[in-house]
């Protein structure tokens, strides 16, 4: 009995190592409001981002490259190169840590029309 369910396991284990690669290359999409630039947390929720002086929203979100949440404080006091939003009070809400890949491309390529 064990014997034949082996070629059933490998099938599903290709199958979803399969489907979690597509998703990976299928790359991250980012609201038309996206803006650019060097990240550094300073005095949390205060934050630079290319020189200029910003705060964190209360609820802000942070991706790191592997596209999973990071908390602020456990990012140090590095410069990351991020895509990142405001929302109407001029504060920062969401932000994307960048990959390689996505640095290397303009951020008005990487827009989507959706007003996310």
């Amino acid at each position: 009995m064990r014997a034949t369910l082996w070629p059933l396991r490998l099938l599903i284990v290709l199958l979803l190592a399969t489907l979690a690669f597509s998703a990976q290359a299928a790359g991250r999409t980012f609201p038309a409001a996206t803006e650019r630039g060097r990240l550094v947390i300073t005095d949390y929720p205060n934050v630079t981002i290319s020189g200029k002086a910003l705060r964190l929203s209360p609820g802000s979100r942070i991706w790191g490259p592997n596209n999973l949440t990071q908390i602020p404080n456990a990012l140090g006091s590095d410069s990351y190169l991020v895509n990142y939003t405001l929302n109407i009070q001029g504060d920062v809400d969401r932000v994307w840590i960048l990959t390689p890949d996505e640095a290397a491309q303009k951020v008005a390529d990487q827009r989507s029309n959706l007003k996310l």
